[in-house]
């Protein structure tokens, strides 16, 4: 009874999944499983509502693999024993995954890689969080790119509808291993406890708030865009389902998906963005150390309206929309003259759909 395993992170859906994909197709039976890292979880509050996400969409996807005769298993460990026990399947022929291109996952799956290399068990990576990743854009000289609109216009010549199909996941699930011993763990077995009350974004945005989308961004108090950041940071859907639509209805739209492919590229090549300045030049910047002054712009309490409203909305809900990100980030730097890097900590404590490739670039 040979199989492979798919294994989930950036990506809690089965539909058009470039790696789950990959895994049906290799001839033997998959076995998907999900892995709460403690490495990660140990860090977070009791009550995170980014963990409560995962494991709300961990139970849809359950279901999922149920209604196709399936189990999907869940582990919580550090994910290097955990795969140190797998790896001890004689049966177990194959890994499969989704690339993910921050400095701890890079670390992660390499540490993972040799584990399976020293098994004979081949470790398989996918593109699926974005379009475009690593050297896909480059240059004309092959180096990476550090300005925005260059890359855009880049991106937009190179992509073709070869880079937005989808992957028919969905026609291959009588290829998931059947009867497997079914594997779950607890909020509580993790020592976390959710909220029964929390509400989540929807999972689509209609074509016509798409279509308006250029006029409405811009304004605050306006429900003008997507809210689907939380869902492209966990791949609860397609980010080429998502740019399709951006494709058929509004350019501004698309722009800022773009974006996020800049972001998740200058991640991968300048790896020394998430502690220090892109620009290393800024890292002389004499930085006021006042605490009051930080305390304040985390509570919402500098009395500027704007930033403060921004502020306390994030506290209170895990959001900010997206000007207010600039503009309190702004404040924070520019006018209070604290460093990024505590209000870059914040934010990765508070947001919902905090992605550190776009929270570091933002």
């Amino acid at each position: 009874m040979h199989y492979s395993i798919f294994w989930h992170r950036r990506d809690l859906r089965i539909e058009d999944n470039a790696g789950l994909y990959k895994a049906l197709k290799s001839g033997f039976p998959v076995q998907s499983i999900f892995i709460f890292d403690r490495q990660i979880l140990d860090q977070l509050p009791r009550d995170d509502k980014r963990v409560a996400f995962i494991y709300r969409n961990l139970e849809n996807l359950k279901s999922a693999y149920a209604q196709a005769g399936a189990n999907l298993q869940v582990y919580y460990g550090n994910p290097h024993e955990v795969w140190g026990r797998l790896a001890n399947d004689s049966n177990l022929k194959a890994v499969y995954t989704n690339r993910d291109y921050e400095p701890y996952a890079l670390q992660r799956d390499e540490l993972v890689h040799r584990l399976l290399a020293d098994k004979n068990i081949p470790f398989f990576g996918s593109k699926d969080h974005v379009i475009f990743e690593k050297n896909e854009v480059l240059k004309d000289d092959g180096k990476p790119y550090t300005v925005f609109t260059p890359f855009s216009r880049k991106w937009k010549a190179k992509l073709t509808p070869f880079y937005l199909e989808s992957y028919p996941t969905l026609s291959h699930l009588d290829r998931l291993r059947k009867n497997a011993e079914a594997k779950w763990v607890t909020p509580e077995e993790m020592n976390f406890s959710f909220s029964e009350n929390l509400v989540f974004p929807p999972y689509s945005v209609a074509d016509s708030l798409v279509a308006t989308y250029h006029e409405t961004r811009d304004l605050p108090a306006v429900n003008g865009t997507s809210r689907l950041s939380v869902h492209l940071r966990f791949g609860t859907i397609s980010i080429r389902e998502l740019a399709r639509q951006a494709e058929k209805c509004n350019g501004t739209f698309l722009s800022e998906l773009i974006w996020r492919d800049f972001y998740h590229m200058i991640l991968y090549h300048c790896p020394h963005s998430v502690t220090n300045a892109f620009k290393p030049q800024y890292d002389r910047v004499q930085w006021e150390h006042n605490e009051a002054h930080f305390q304040a712009w985390c509570e919402g309490k500098t009395g500027y309206p704007l930033v403060d409203a921004g502020m306390r909305e994030l506290n209170a809900t895990g959001f900010m929309h997206n000007r207010v990100r600039m503009v309190t980030a702004s404040f924070l730097t520019k006018h209070l003259l604290i460093d990024w890097r505590l209000g870059e900590r914040y934010f990765a404590e508070k947001l919902l759909d905090f992605d550190l490739a776009a929270n570091v670039g933002g």
